[in-house]
């Protein structure tokens, strides 16, 4: 009914390129692929060449390949630290898939995957573990989804208005007590 080949339908002669169908389509992203963004398109993604210090936090997917120190808080979503990356930070994320460097806690709400690349010093918090072989580990691994649970619970931000304010007189100004570098009357 329909004829297939591209060779027999232009009656011998060559196809194309864009009309090939049995050529593969060409794949640039790396083998690891980025995790999608809770179904919204591919993870934002962290380059080798840029390095971060302090707390990261984020409400889609994320790729590190570059370094990143400090504490990183994902919870709902997906984090891989490809094989560029170098971590060294306590991680709160739904999926933790390391391929690279990583110095600090895991605490994986659902699962955490060390790929054979990957090198982890620290203890993993998670109701699943994957440990491919070749993948280099050293810590504790606590399976208890309970566990889980209350640690991502007590690891919320305390919001910086419901610290107490010490450094305030009786007269509430503030005047520089106990900071440093400033004289007091």
């Amino acid at each position: 009914m329909f004829e297939m080949n591209p060779k027999k339908r232009n009656s011998g002669k060559e196809p194309k390129n864009e009309n090939r169908i049995d050529e593969p389509f060409p794949i640039d992203e790396p083998v690891s692929a980025a995790p999608h963004a809770r179904g919204n398109g591919p993870a934002a993604t962290i380059g080798p060449s840029i390095h971060l210090k302090g707390d990261l936090t984020g409400e889609e997917d994320l790729v590190i390949q570059g370094h990143v120190e400090g504490t990183i808080n994902l919870k709902q979503n997906n984090l891989t630290i490809g094989g560029n990356g170098r971590i060294h930070a306590n991680i709160f994320a739904n999926t933790i898939t390391v391929e690279g460097e990583l110095q600090g806690d895991l605490y994986g709400t659902e699962k955490v995957v060390i790929r054979r690349t990957g090198n982890v010093r620290g203890n993993i918090v998670a109701p699943r573990v994957n440990l491919e072989d070749g993948a280099k580990f050293k810590g504790s691994i606590e399976m208890d989804p309970k566990a889980v649970e209350s640690v991502v619970a007590q690891a919320r931000p305390v919001p910086a208005v419901s610290r107490p304010l010490e450094s305030r007189s009786a007269d509430g100004s503030g005047a520089g007590k106990d900071k440093p570098g400033l004289k007091q009357a």
